[in-house]
């Protein structure tokens, strides 16, 4: 009979496995959705800040904020930014980054990062984090508004010399000139990118060459759809966050939700700062100069969301050159690039509420890396670390629970004696524990302390683009996602059943029959968790187990 129970069980517990295999196949694993498209069909251009108010004029109806700009001399209202997009690409390459620049406009519609593939199976494939085609709107735009300004009434038609440009071995910057020309003189729209790095300067050059001031006003911002972040797993639990986001004077680092700007316009001035949109790992963001007061700016129009800021107005004297831009960033979310760029811009990798844990288990991840190479052999000796500094706390919780069992019987004594007297049962046993000094709450120390670490974890996983695609050993090529054939979670309950083996049986039947299928529930919840995240809690698991069982040894010996 027992035979024939066990044969039942391996069966339903195979079943349940390929079940699970299966399901994840068709529905677990996300598509490739980063693939580069190159689309070069016509696109509306109607989201610049048009609505910038000159003195004693009514606005007008659009995509852009209102805002009050100083003017020297009063001028009608400018009209919407409408226009379509260029079917020639300016494409531009570096060592890590591949762009595609619209001549209408200086409108930046694809960047690919070639040190990020889009997924394991395609690894010469990049990443590709804005794009403008049948997939996806996310773009970067910027442009000069005002008076004199080359995009007010539609977007301006640059030139460029060539259609592609390479930065060339041995050269640390490139350079990419696009011009037009205006009613004062020619403007030029300078990129400059730099070798090993996603920050690259947007730079406007007015030549002024008639005998009045030119005017304008320089803006920048990013253009995004509402489709899903393609870079959010398929796994239970916390998302990345997804929106805009920018540095105020009041909040070092806040976020505007999608769902606030559908709500309503944002808008605040600030000096310096930036503007951002995330996704999962990697980031877009518009530096301006930190010694400059820009009025930040939000909305949502025609299914798409515009963040970003525009200056105060500028003016250029007769016969003068003057500048205008920002820096742009485009890349991955790596923690030291981003707070060299700009204060508090790091703050964008994102640890949630319990960052003040997260950053230093980042930091101690990322040295242990440099000691073996290898992430997963990192978070392994980071759980060692983490259980010898909870020797003490987890050694106090097993001792009383090893107390526990040894006096087990005497507690099944009090049970049948006063089983029909829950009242008196109460008393005695709290008796027995006051005699035995045993904390009946013990075991549940070392999992309450763990919690925040594991929680601190999971972000530090989630949100490190370092993490991401790194493999481990074997099956796991990634640390970041889930255990392809669950075998990680599988060992992970196997260690819990033998914890819970280790552990007093309760007194109470439905609190026992509870914690035998806890190894159960926990075994489920870790299916799709970061196959990294697992690792943890086996290591964890395992150190814990021997602990437990050299405690209670010395318990036994000393009774």
């Amino acid at each position: 009979m027992d035979i024939r129970r066990t044969v039942i069980f391996i069966g339903l517990a195979i079943s349940s496995y390929m079940l699970i295999l299966a399901w994840n196949n068709d529905y677990g694993q996300s598509a490739n959705a980063n693939a580069p498209i190159i689309e070069t069909s016509e696109v509306n251009h109607n989201d610049a800040p048009m609505n910038i108010e000159q003195p004693q004029v009514t606005s007008l109806s659009g995509d852009a904020p209102q805002a009050d700009i100083p003017s020297v001399v009063n001028e009608p209202m400018l009209q919407a930014r409408s226009g379509n997009g260029s079917q020639s690409l300016i494409t531009v390459r570096t060592d890590v980054i591949t762009v595609r620049i619209d001549p209408v406009g200086g409108e930046l519609v694809e960047v690919l990062l070639h040190e990020f593939p889009a997924s394991l199976s395609e690894p010469d494939v990049p990443f590709v984090v804005l794009e403008r085609n049948q997939r996806r709107t996310y773009t970067a735009q910027s442009g000069l508004l005002g008076r004199d300004g080359i995009d007010s009434e539609s977007p301006a038609r640059f030139q460029a010399a060539q259609t592609e440009y390479v930065l060339a071995d041995g050269e640390d910057t490139l350079s990419v000139v696009l011009t037009t020309d205006s009613d004062k003189g020619l403007v030029e729209k300078i990129f400059t990118f730099t070798r090993n790095d996603y920050l690259m300067d947007v730079t406007y050059r007015v030549h002024n060459n008639s005998d009045q001031p030119w005017q304008g006003v320089f803006y920048a911002q990013l253009k995004r759809d509402g489709s899903p972040d393609p870079t959010s797993g398929s796994g239970l639990g916390m998302q990345a966050y997804l929106g805009a986001a920018l540095t105020t004077q009041n909040n070092r680092y806040e976020k505007i939700s999608f769902s606030d700007l559908q709500k309503g316009p944002y808008r605040s001035v600030e000096q310096g700062g930036w503007a951002a949109m995330l996704q999962h790992y990697f980031l877009s963001a518009w530096v301006p100069p930190q010694d400059q007061q820009f009025t930040y700016n939000g909305r949502f129009v025609n299914g798409h969301y515009l963040f970003g800021f525009f200056g105060t107005n500028t003016v250029i004297a007769p016969g003068e050159v003057g500048e205008l831009g920002a820096q742009l960033y485009v890349g991955p979310k790596a923690q030291q690039r981003l707070a060299e760029i700009a204060e508090n811009l790091n703050l964008t990798v994102d640890y949630g509420w319990l960052w003040w844990i997260a950053q230093p288990l980042f930091w101690l991840l990322t040295f242990f890396h440099g000691l073996v190479g290898n992430w997963g052999f990192a978070i392994i000796l980071l759980t060692i670390s983490i259980k010898l500094l909870f020797y003490k706390p987890s050694a106090i919780s097993y001792r009383s629970m090893a107390n526990m069992r040894k006096v087990a019987p005497k507690m099944q004594e009090i049970k049948e004696k006063y089983g029909d007297n829950r009242e008196k049962l109460g008393q005695e046993m709290m008796k027995l524990y006051r005699d035995e000094k045993i904390n009946p709450l013990g075991g549940c120390l070392p999992i309450l302390i763990q919690m925040p670490v594991f929680i601190a974890l999971y972000w530090v996983l989630m949100e490190s683009v370092e993490l991401r695609q790194a493999p481990f050993i074997l099956w796991i090529h990634d640390m970041s996602v889930m255990d392809p054939y669950f075998i990680l979670p599988l060992i992970m309950g196997a260690s819990m059943f033998v914890q819970m083996k280790l552990n007093p049986t309760p007194p109470d039947p439905m609190q026992a029959r509870v914690m035998q299928f806890m190894p159960v529930i926990f075994t489920v919840f870790f299916l799709w968790f970061p196959a990294g995240l697992v690792l943890y809690w086996v290591v964890n698991n395992l150190l814990s187990i021997a602990q437990q069982y050299w405690i209670t040894k010395q318990i036994e010996k000393e009774s």
